[in-house]
């Protein structure tokens, strides 16, 4: 290795730091002082030169003064001035005395050097004058003539200029003696700081390399934060105070690591507290429960007394939850709804007149004694309390929340509590959004939006329930079919609105006219069912009756103030009398109801047997006509498009089953119900897939295909074997077809449908659910399939412009969406305004006439 790079190796050692320090601060320091009192002896030596030489003129001109009083021959001078020069010939001093002008007019001219121009100067102007160099000090003293000497020279005057002493001094052999001098004791000072600087780096080095060896070997031993946290620097001692103030130091950050090591315990919860957002059905049911677990968890890891949840109702106000880690004295409640109530009112992020309409408590781990919080004055809990509030109220309408612990008082932590209390947020809100939506899925499933009364899928399930209950006990029921006259003019004329609040009259009016025990729907549109448990031909009749009545005594005023009446056509079917199965009683209920409008509106029809025999005639008749179909391969696939709510492009088709008959398209409703009911529809199904892959092909379509399928489908263990062969047979990629199941299964099916479903999804076909919202089964559906389209019911779409609450229902159905990761497609959309609002929603996609109709082709490029 080359020197220099030794030196360089050496200097960056703390010995080597040390030793190199010492000697360069050292010589600095004594050069600097050398050659301070070097030039500060100089300029003494040179002022006492100065001094002395004035003592000599001084002196010499006294001496002259008093032999020149007493009047003295020109040998006598001479004499003087060979003994003063004579006196300081062994002497550094050199003296020489001129004589003036006006001296050598009287007394004549002595042998003196010719004067240089410094002591011509002072003969001028009568001045003394020091000159000084390096090598010499020069002092020219004025003789100036007095009074008394003016008896010999006459012709001078006081003050004049006779004479000049000139005494100069060599410097040269004092100064070189004095830098000698010091030259021989730096040499001297500078070995002597050599080895101190040596003794002294080394025992520094040997005192801290010591310290150091010990703190290494602590350090050698922490392998993990358990050891970390066990460690301690105190017994490690530097010697020096400021290395050891320093070490202080590192040691105080260090205990501080110690705390932030303490709350990675807090950190690794928070990460746990993610693993819980996989939110089961249970979980919303019991959503307070599960606060109190997690609140429960939190306190093994910090102590927190509270957590607060904040929820907005609307516009009405909030709701709090507080959950109590353990059970809390009044006073301690009391105090805390103080704080919660001041807050909430004086926090701007809250809507101002918001009111709180409860606050709920909660204990999540009940002790035997009560807590009672001291001191419990505002101040202390507000100290206490850390609290994440938001601007606008988000998922499921949680606005804030808060805990409330002795670490909220900790800065530091803050941070930890901060991510906590995020997540909270998230989970929390997340849950409750849930359970508020599943609350309103399962009022809605079961009810119409409008009405509030029965939907179509619970007539239908209670319909079933009752032919079954009548058959167990060998009673009799009656269905009535209503359905009110001129509705479609009463809407074009008046608006929807109108006629949704027309309906919502008329449906209470009904409400008002039924037994407590009667089960009355909406069973869509216009169309309502009563099943009357218990009831006679004649009883049915009477009920219907009374309906009449208090619909002809319905007022209700339209907006250009003019009144408005009601009337409706009812159909009346009875169990057992005319049918002995729910689809053959709707049947004939539906078809008396036409038959009401047939005889004038405003009626009632009652079937008698050659009706109800025409009925079950024409009803062959279409069964018929479905095995015909399928015989003669007449099954016709129809293509409905579906568009991007953003771009207008056409992405993706909905497959539609029709049947081709005497140049007639017949639409699925006029005959799906039977071929269902008579076991074929699979066999339908397999025959529409099958033309449409080869439409596909011969169309070059390259976008995506919904298929409808039928509850039929998923007892058919070759249903999903087959269509995949015939997606391969077609070289159609699987995760191009997208199965859609309309939400008409029962949840008595609901192991069979989760087995068909999973077998789609190994296949890599695609799930949808259709008409969603429209069942009670919609959250179960969510619960238990990997879903990935869901249509929106177009009742709710088509409404909810005009009523709030298909708005609303709506919003859930997107948000719940949104945040689950599926995709959405608003069905029945009907004009412009429909198609403006799906898009503002967030929908994906839109489907309806306005869109674009069904048709025997594919629609391509945008829409």
């Amino acid at each position: 290795m080359p020197l220099h790079q030794k030196i360089i190796r050496f200097a960056r050692t703390l010995r080597g730091y040390v030793l190199i320090s010492i000697m360069a601060v050292s010589i600095v320091v004594f050069l600097s002082v050398t050659l301070t009192a070097t030039l500060l002896y100089e300029d003494v030596i040179h002022r006492q030169s100065a001094q002395t030489s004035e003592s000599i003129a001084q002196s010499t001109f006294n001496s002259m003064f008093q032999v020149m009083r007493q009047g003295w021959t020109r040998q006598e001078l001479e004499v003087f001035l060979s003994e003063t020069k004579a006196a300081y010939a062994n002497t550094p001093f050199d003296i020489e005395i001129y004589r003036g002008s006006k001296v050598e007019a009287l007394f004549g001219v002595i042998d003196q050097p010719n004067p240089d121009a410094a002591i011509q100067q002072v003969f001028q102007d009568g001045l003394h004058h020091l000159s000084q160099t390096d090598h010499t000090t020069r002092r020219l003293f004025p003789l100036k003539a007095r009074t008394e000497c003016l008896q010999c020279h006459r012709n001078a005057k006081p003050g004049d200029v006779l004479g000049v002493i000139d005494i100069q001094q060599d410097m040269s052999p004092i100064r070189d003696g004095i830098r000698q001098g010091y030259i021989t004791l730096f040499i001297i000072a500078a070995m002597v700081i050599m080895f101190a600087a040596l003794g002294i780096s080394a025992s520094i080095s040997v005192r801290i390399k010591q310290s150091m060896e010990r703190f290494k070997h602590q350090l050698k031993d922490v392998n993990s934060v358990k050891d970390f946290r066990a460690l301690d620097t105190k017994k490690v001692d530097f010697f020096f105070d400021e290395f050891n103030q320093a070490f202080f130091h590192v040691s105080s950050l260090m205990e501080k690591l110690k705390d932030v090591a303490v709350d990675k315990d807090i950190l690794e919860f928070e990460i746990r507290l993610l693993s819980k957002f996989i939110i089961t059905s249970e979980v919303v049911r019991d959503w307070r429960d599960f606060i109190k677990d997690l609140l429960v968890d939190i306190n093994t890891i910090i102590e927190a007394h509270t957590l607060v949840t904040i929820f907005q109702v609307d516009d009405e106000g909030y709701e709090l939850e507080v959950f109590w880690y353990q059970d809390v004295t009044e006073a301690t409640r009391t105090a805390f709804e103080v704080f919660l109530r001041t807050n909430i009112e004086s926090d701007e992020h809250f809507h101002k007149g918001a009111v709180i309409l409860s606050i709920a408590h909660h204990v999540a781990h009940p002790e035997p004694e009560t807590l009672d919080l001291k001191p419990i004055t505002p101040e202390d809990i507000e100290l206490q309390t850390k609290s994440l509030l938001l601007e606008a109220p988000k998922i499921g309408g949680v606005v804030g929340i808060g805990v409330q612990s002795d670490l909220a008082r900790d800065p530091i932590r803050h941070i930890v509590i901060d991510g906590i209390l995020t997540t909270l947020l998230n989970l929390v809100g997340s849950v409750k959004a849930i359970y508020k939506y599943t609350q309103d899925l399962e009022f809605y499933a079961t009810r119409d939006p409008l009405t509030s009364l029965h939907n179509q899928r619970m007539f239908k399930e209670l319909l079933g329930y009752e032919v079954g209950r009548a058959s167990r006990h060998k009673e009799s029921f009656a269905l009535l079919m209503l359905d009110l006259d001129n509705f479609k003019t009463v809407n074009d004329r008046f608006g929807h609105a109108y006629g949704d609040q027309f309906l919502q009259a008329f449906a209470r009016v009904l409400e008002h006219s039924v037994r407590p025990g009667d089960f009355l729907s909406r069973y869509g549109g216009d169309e309502f069912t009563i099943i009357l448990p218990e009831a006679s031909q004649e009883q049915a009749f009477s009920v219907a009756q009374r309906i009449k009545h208090a619909i002809d005594q319905m007022h209700l005023k339209s907006p250009d103030g003019q009144p408005m009446r009601a009337t409706g056509s009812m159909g009346i079917a009875v169990y057992p009398d005319h049918a002995s199965n729910p689809r053959d009683l709707f049947l004939l209920a539906d078809n008396m109801m036409y038959k009401a409008k047939r005889l004038g509106r405003n009626s009632i029809a009652v079937p008698d047997d050659d009706e109800v025999a025409e009925v079950y005639k024409e009803a062959g008749a279409k069964n018929i006509m479905v095995l015909n179909a399928l015989e003669e391969e007449r099954i016709v696939p129809y293509f409905q498009p579906i568009v991007d709510s953003e771009t207008g492009d056409v992405e993706i088709h909905e497959l539609l089953m029709r049947i081709e008959m005497d140049h007639r398209i017949v639409p699925a409703g006029e005959f799906i119900d039977i071929a269902e009911g008579i076991g074929v529809v699979h066999k339908m199904d397999y025959m529409l897939i099958e033309k449409a892959f080869d439409q596909v092909l011969e169309q070059g379509y390259t976008g995506k295909l919904f298929v409808n399928l039928s509850p039929k489908s998923l007892i058919v263990s070759e249903f999903i074997g087959r269509i995949r062969q015939l997606a391969q047979d077609k070289n159609i990629a699987s995760d191009r077809i997208v199965f859609e199941l309309t939400e008409r299964e029962t949840v008595s099916n609901l192991n069979l449908l989760e087995k068909f479903v999973l077998d789609l999804k190994l296949e890599g076909f695609n799930f949808a659910i259709d008409d969603f919202g429209s069942g009670f089964s919609s959250f179960h559906y969510i619960k238990h399939f990997p879903i990935d389209v869901i249509k929106i019911e177009g009742e709710f779409i088509r409404n909810m412009l005009h009523d709030d609450k298909y708005m609303a229902f709506v919003k859930s159905i997107v948000t719940l969406a949104q945040n689950l990761g599926i995709k959405t497609i608003a069905e029945f959309i009907e004009d412009e305004d429909i198609m403006d609002k799906v898009r503002e929603l967030g929908i994906d996609y839109g489907q309806g006439f306005y869109l674009g109709r069904p048709a025997g082709h594919f629609v391509f490029g945008q829409n």
